[in-house]
């Protein structure tokens, strides 16, 4: 077992900045205003050769309202799954009416609890640790999470302390897990805001994990969620929603659409949820561009079908025919996030776009199919010479990537590109996920050797104007 400790306090005490030291990372966004944290957000810590979990949580204030009363949900149900608890302070403030609910939450919890004044740097330690002392629940540890002051001496404190169930486990620097080496699906949920992709990244693992609220940018940190399926593991990874860069203006959301873009490239398959009630609109499509460009196995949700009319089912369908023609190859479902129907045959599409991004393909069966497109369907002609594809070879995955060698390549038009596209994707069973052809091309060994012709042509026919002047200039002299 290893342990799990929560982050807990009032709004812009510091949180955030602590999570990301522990676990050595820049998953927490972190800015210098209260409440950017929303989500409880996992990550794995490695201090003084030992191995645990740490949770952020949002700030909590004890009078919220609408979604702050989701967000204060979100960080007790973090401190029941904890087996400590460090309870964070700021120094430059004091104590607050706020601190002391916290407190008096935590004293009937039964839970571990450091109290850990943070923010000490540039004040009177023992003055602004004064007040805190008042709380009764104990010593208070001075911290400075910015600067990693006072860190190393706390952590050492709650691993001397732990129970023993927790005492054998470490680790070297040597055996921390690489992420690149992790197995399972990543699968990116990414939208417009308010689309629902909360609400179905709760009903895809079945429970409350990420706060679901009735408002436009509900989500502001992209949340990577752990959890196992049928056997099968998988990465959920709930984002915030990406809205025109004319309507962005708070920084904060500027920054959540960085992390939102992070987590497309880290993706393994991206649900793109559209709301079915506006069909396909602009910024959906916008979107949709930056995974594609990403080179990421699509699979596409329009959320809230549920209770549309038949005849505006019908419109919707249509657009879709119409306006998605360019991503024929991901699949398209018609889902309720709320009422869950739909959401489980996600899985399939999921699943098997997954397997044709990270399929191993062999340069006998590339090159069978490429033979067969140009036989059926040759390149053009170039300044009255036939483009020549020879062979092809894996380039890598997800996307795959397909290596066409050949005389010419660098000519070869972009409609006959998505020809060869269309038939490997045709021929491998690729469906999900798109396919990119990048084209070599074979040195020419007769290349230099024109000019040294022409060269030898000139040097003849110089040869032979002195010769011919030669021979005038005896005809004169002889007369």
């Amino acid at each position: 077992m290893i342990p799990v400790i929560a982050l807990v306090g009032r709004p812009n005490v510091g949180k955030s900045t602590l999570f990301n030291r522990l676990t050595r990372s820049r998953d927490a966004l972190v800015a210098n205003m209260p409440g950017l944290t929303r989500d409880r957000q996992y990550g794995e810590g490695y201090y003084l050769d030992r191995r645990f979990m740490v949770i952020d949580t949002g700030g909590i204030t004890g009078d919220e309202q609408g979604i702050d009363s989701v967000m204060a949900g979100q960080s007790w149900q973090a401190i029941e799954e904890a087996d400590v608890v460090l309870f964070l302070l700021d120094s430059r403030a004091g104590l607050t009416a706020v601190d002391q609910n916290i407190a008096k939450h935590l004293r009937t919890s039964n839970k571990k609890t450091y109290v850990v004044a943070n923010k000490i740097d540039g004040v009177d330690i023992d003055i602004a640790m004064a007040d805190f002392y008042g709380l009764g629940m104990g010593d208070v540890y001075p911290t400075t999470a910015t600067q990693g002051r006072g860190v190393r001496s706390l952590m050492e404190l709650v691993f001397a302390e732990l129970p023993e169930q927790f005492a054998t486990d470490s680790f070297s620097a040597d055996s921390a897990p690489d992420e690149s080496k992790q197995k399972g699906v990543k699968i990116g949920v990414v939208g417009r805001p308010n689309v629902g992709k909360s609400t179905l990244v709760n009903r895809l693992l079945g429970e409350e994990r990420v706060v679901v609220y009735d408002q436009p940018g509900t989500t502001r940190d992209s949340i990577y969620i752990d959890y196992e399926r049928e056997g099968k593991p998988y990465t959920l990874i709930d984002t915030a929603g990406v809205r025109r860069r004319k309507n962005i203006k708070e920084a904060v959301e500027k920054f959540s659409i960085v992390k939102t873009l992070k987590a497309i490239e880290d993706a393994n398959v991206v649900v793109l949820m559209m709301d079915a009630r506006e069909g396909v609109v602009d910024q959906d499509l916008h979107i949709m561009g930056y995974v594609i460009d990403a080179g990421r196995a699509l699979v596409i949700a329009l959320n809230k079908w549920d209770g549309m009319e038949q005849e505006v089912k019908t419109r919707v369908r249509s657009e879709l025919d119409r306006r998605l023609r360019f991503v024929d190859y991901a699949d398209i479902h018609f889902i309720s996030a709320l009422h869950g129907s739909g959401v489980g045959k996600l899985y399939d599409s999921i699943d098997k776009a997954y397997k044709a991004a990270t399929e191993q393909l062999q340069t006998h069966r590339l090159t069978q199919i490429l033979e067969s497109a140009v036989e059926e369907h040759q390149p053009p002609m170039i300044h009255g010479r036939r483009i020549k594809l020879r062979y092809a070879h894996v380039g890598g995955h997800n996307p795959p990537i397909i290596v066409i060698h050949g005389n010419q390549t660098d000519k070869v038009p972009a409609s006959y590109t998505r020809y060869l596209e269309k038939i490997f994707r045709r021929e491998l069973k690729l469906f999900g996920t798109p396919v990119r052809i990048e084209y070599r091309s074979s040195e020419n060994p007769y290349e230099g050797r024109k000019n040294k012709l022409t060269q030898r042509q000139v040097t003849k026919k110089q040869r032979l104007m002195r010769h011919v002047k030669k021979n005038k200039i005896k005809k004169k002299k002889n007369k």
